[in-house]
């Protein structure tokens, strides 16, 4: 599956909304764009959670160029579309590998938010690419997440660190770091216990995490991935910020995009958090993971919204 193709499976739900509401608005051949057609277009791009600041953008952008005229649906799609290019801008952003050694991923999350699931589609990805990886079983307070983690590791040909029920996950970080140098692997990825963004405690336990990790490598981690669950909508923004203060993250993976259709929420977590989104999971399948890339993501929407590439 192409990487168009994997953005219209996670897009689904978000599309069906827009394509029902869009058509809506255009209930004949052309449509006056007046202060009432500019209200109801703002109530469908809320209602895909992209939040008010990126919605307005694109209000703004139809009213200055449409404004007074009878036009068509595919006229004002072709304006949507380039300015939620627009708003969506970044680098495209694949893992910044390390220049020797191992290139050491951190992950974090709150509670249920797909980050094990994640973790596999990831490890899938790297192993893919002929690179050896080694997994860093961090959430020791909860079994039952080890060993889940366990099977992913089995199952795909990865290597794996555990430690003791409720030991200290810095201890095994510095593990999987130093097994990942020891084994010549080309990956570590070190898994996180889930918190919420709220538990200050818990949240200074990921600085100490780093730490361990940087007396293995001194410029590692070299990625810290945030793992965000799509469904959560809004509430996303939330958990971005408070992270980013605690371990400065340098991405996120939008987990369960399929699951939702709350797929704008993209666009506000571009806005107001500035992350470079890195990855969407758009499926349960560990290669169900696609590679960020707004102009792609954007044309996969309108295609499923509109029936057709605009």
């Amino acid at each position: 599956m192409g990487l168009f193709d994997k953005f219209k499976q996670g897009l689904n739900k978000t599309a069906q909304i827009l394509k029902t509401d869009v058509r809506d608005l255009f209930r004949s051949e052309g449509r006056l764009i007046d202060d009432a057609f500019l209200e109801e277009m703002m109530e469908i791009l809320v209602k895909t959670d992209m939040g008010f600041q990126g919605a307005d953008a694109i209000v703004q952008a139809v009213a200055s160029d449409l404004r007074g005229r009878v036009v068509t649906l595919e006229e004002v799609a072709d304006i949507w579309k380039a300015k939620l290019k627009q708003l969506m801008t970044q680098e495209s952003s694949p893992i910044a590998l390390a220049n020797s050694g191992p290139t050491v991923v951190m992950v974090c999350g709150v509670n249920g938010s797909g980050k094990t699931t994640s973790i596999a589609k990831l490890t899938a990805e790297f192993i893919s690419q002929g690179k050896r990886v080694v997994l860093g079983a961090g959430d020791t307070f909860r079994a039952a997440a080890v060993k889940q983690l366990e099977i992913w590791a089995e199952r795909l040909g990865a290597d794996i660190v555990t430690g003791a029920e409720g030991s200290h996950p810095a201890t095994v970080a510095y593990k999987a770091v130093e097994q990942a140098i020891a084994t010549g692997a080309d990956v570590c990825i070190v898994d996180t216990a889930g918190r919420l963004q709220t538990q200050a405690n818990l949240m200074a336990e990921l600085t100490k995490i780093q730490q361990s990790i940087r007396k293995q490598l001194p410029d590692a981690p070299h990625e810290v991935l945030l793992t965000l669950d799509a469904t959560t909508g809004q509430n996303g923004i939330s958990q971005a910020t408070k992270f980013t203060e605690a371990v400065d993250c340098t991405g996120i993976v939008l987990a369960k995009l399929d699951g939702t259709a709350k797929g704008g929420v993209v666009v506000a977590i571009r806005q107001q958090v500035g992350l470079p989104v890195k990855y969407v999971g758009v499926g349960e399948q560990p290669e169900d993971l696609a590679l960020f890339v707004p102009d792609e993501f954007v044309d996969a929407l309108f295609e499923d919204t509109l029936g057709e590439k605009v």
